[in-house]
């Protein structure tokens, strides 16, 4: 029941989807725990699943050339991932990889079930690719911060951001966590970090960065 209601409350179409195409899918889904930090996708990987996430947070990356992991996107509760599962859309031709950020439970579905019901389905097929259509436009953004916005404004959005996300002041994670999700080097974080702290909008101590002045980092946005 736990698989049904996960399909049914998340695939926006599930109701246009015949009996038999429903069953194919739930036959088809597996419910899986992942540990945070925990790699659930790579380059290993060929077509992995769709995957949707029931709770917990997803970080999907690409690696670029010198070894620098490039942040595209995160996915929460209720959202569907189709990156993991590259043979549903033949024009992505590039390595993706996922972690769980946070402890995640999540439903898999098998890449050539989805795929076979999609085909014969138009309402899956406007769906998945109204999905794709989504993320990529977080892609697109994401990629735009790292090559027209400078870093101090690129932090100052992200710690508002986890701040917001979170409902907290403190961000537990490392310099090096950091600049991975900002396609970053540690070192470039830390210094600007420094600087934030000096201008007094933040305090460091190990493992976290305590916001003093959400309006300071906002001036820092504008």
């Amino acid at each position: 029941m736990k698989i049904k209601a996960a399909l049914k409350d998340n695939i926006a179409c599930w109701d246009k989807l015949t009996e038999a195409q429903q069953e194919t899918l739930i036959e088809n889904t597996v419910a899986i725990h992942y540990h945070r930090k925990e790699s659930i996708h790579n380059v290993a990987m060929d077509c992995f699943g769709v995957l949707i996430v029931l709770s917990g947070t997803l970080r999907i990356y690409i690696n670029s050339p010198d070894g620098r992991e490039v942040t595209l996107y995160r996915l929460q509760t209720g959202n569907i991932c189709l990156l993991a599962a590259t043979c549903i859309l033949k024009s992505i031709t590039f390595d993706v990889y996922i972690d769980a950020v946070t402890d995640c439970e999540i439903v898999r579905t098998n890449a050539s079930a989805f795929s076979s019901v999609m085909k014969k389905n138009v309402y899956l097929e406007a769906f998945t690719y109204r999905e794709a259509v989504d993320r990529f436009s977080d892609a697109v953004w994401a990629l735009q911060q790292i090559l027209f916005l400078s870093f101090d404004k690129r932090l100052a959005l992200f710690l508002l951001h986890e701040s917001k996300t979170s409902n907290s002041l403190t961000i537990n994670m490392t310099h090096e966590q950091i600049a991975r999700f900002l396609g970053s080097a540690r070192e470039v974080v830390t210094r600007m970090l420094k600087y934030f702290s000096t201008e007094g909008l933040v305090t460091l101590s190990r493992g976290k960065v305590n916001i003093t002045s959400l309006k300071g980092l906002e001036k820092l946005t504008r």
